[in-house]
C-alpha cells in the first residue's frame, strides 16, 4: 500500500513540473489565455507567460525553441508556418476584437474618405489585413492611402496627436480611443470574405508530439476559456486588475468586449481563407499559402472539450 502510494505521489510531482512556455499578447480578448497560468497547475503543467509586442513577434522565439504556446492573430500564425516555423494551430480562443477607427474632425465618414489619408496600423497583424480587405471592398487599395506602421500600443497616441487620420486597431485600444473622445469608429471590418476574425491558439509540433502534456495544456486551455465565458465579472476583473493594471476602465472593457468575445473554435476553412487574403494582399510576404489542412490540427481540442463536458 504505501508502495503504491509513493509511486502515485512521484507520479503526481513529476506531472506537476511539467513547464509549457507561453507567448502571449496585452489585450482584452486575450484575457483567458493569460488565465492559464493560473488554471495550468490543476492540470499539472506550469505555464509561463511572456507577453510580446504582436503575434509575429513570437515566431522567432518559436523558432529558437523558446516558447512552445502561443496567442496570436491568425496571420502571424500563417505567416510562421510559411517561414519554416514547426507549429500547429491547435484551436481559436478569441474572434472579433478590431476596428478601424477615425480621428474625431478628420473629416472620415466613410471608408472612401480614407483615399490620400494617412492611416496606422500594426505591421503582419490581423489588423492590417483587415484594412486592406476593408479598403478593396470599397474600391481602394493600400496605394490609395498613407500606410504608417506603428506598434499597437502608440498608434493611439499618435491618433489623437493628429499625426494620423485613422487607426485599424485592436481591443480595447480601439474602444479607448473611442471612448476618451478623439476617435470615432468608421466600421467594424468584418464584412469581406475574411469576415470576423478568429484568433489562434498555436502549439509547437514537439509540444503537440507529446500528447499527455499537450492534451493537459489543451484541458487547461479549456477550462481557463470556460472561466471567462461563464464568469464574464471575474473576466473583467481579471483583465482590469491583473493585464492592464488598472489602466483600463470597466466602461472601457466593456466596450472592448462587445466588439469581441471568448472562444474555443476555429475551422480550416477560416484559416485558409485568411492564408489566401495574406497572398492577395501582400501581407506576411510569401509567395503561396500554406494549406491550411497541413497545420490545422483540431484532434486535442475536442479531446479536451469532451474530457471537461464542454460543447
Amino acid at each position: 500500500m504505501r508502495v503504491t502510494l509513493l509511486l502515485l505521489f512521484l507520479s503526481f510531482a513529476s506531472r506537476a513540473e511539467d513547464t509549457v512556455r507561453l507567448g502571449n499578447l496585452k489585450f482584452a480578448h486575450y484575457g483567458a489565455v493569460s488565465h492559464m497560468k493560473d488554471v495550468c497547475p490543476k492540470h499539472g503543467i506550469r505555464l509561463e507567460e511572456r507577453m510580446f509586442a504582436k503575434g509575429l513577434d513570437i515566431v522567432p522565439g518559436i523558432l529558437a525553441g523558446e516558447i512552445d504556446l502561443a496567442a496570436s492573430a491568425l496571420d502571424a500564425a500563417i505567416a510562421g508556418r510559411a517561414a519554416g516555423a514547426p507549429v500547429f494551430v491547435v484551436a481559436g480562443f478569441a474572434k472579433g476584437g478590431a476596428r478601424i477607427v477615425a480621428r474625431k474632425g478628420a473629416g472620415v465618414s466613410k471608408v472612401e474618405d480614407l483615399k490620400g489619408r494617412k492611416v496606422g496600423t500594426a505591421r503582419g497583424g490581423a489588423q492590417e489585413l483587415l484594412l486592406y480587405a476593408e479598403l478593396d471592398k470599397h474600391g481602394l487599395s493600400a496605394k490609395d492611402i498613407q500606410v504608417v506602421f506603428l506598434q499597437y500600443a502608440d498608434l493611439n497616441g499618435a491618433l489623437q496627436q493628429s499625426q494620423l487620420d485613422a487607426i485599424s486597431q485592436s481591443e480595447p485600444q480601439s474602444s479607448q480611443a473611442i471612448r476618451q473622445g478623439y476617435g470615432v469608429e468608421l466600421v467594424k471590418p468584418y464584412d469581406t470574405p475574411m469576415g470576423e476574425p478568429v484568433r489562434a491558439l498555436v502549439m509547437t509540433e514537439k509540444l503537440h508530439a507529446n500528447h499527455d502534456v499537450a492534451l493537459r495544456t489543451m484541458e487547461c486551455f479549456v477550462d481557463a476559456t470556460r472561466e471567462f465565458i461563464d464568469h464574464p465579472d471575474s473576466a473583467e476583473k481579471y483583465v482590469r486588475e491583473q493585464m492592464f493594471k488598472g489602466a483600463l476602465s470597466s466602461e472601457e472593457y466593456k466596450d472592448a468586449l462587445g466588439n469581441a468575445a471568448f472562444t474555443y473554435d476555429i475551422t480550416q476553412q477560416h484559416v485558409q481563407t485568411t492564408a489566401d487574403l495574406m497572398v492577395k494582399y501582400g501581407v506576411g510576404k510569401f509567395p503561396k499559402a500554406p494549406a491550411a489542412k497541413d497545420f490545422v490540427k483540431l484532434d486535442l481540442l475536442a479531446e479536451a472539450k469532451k474530457a471537461l463536458g464542454v460543447k
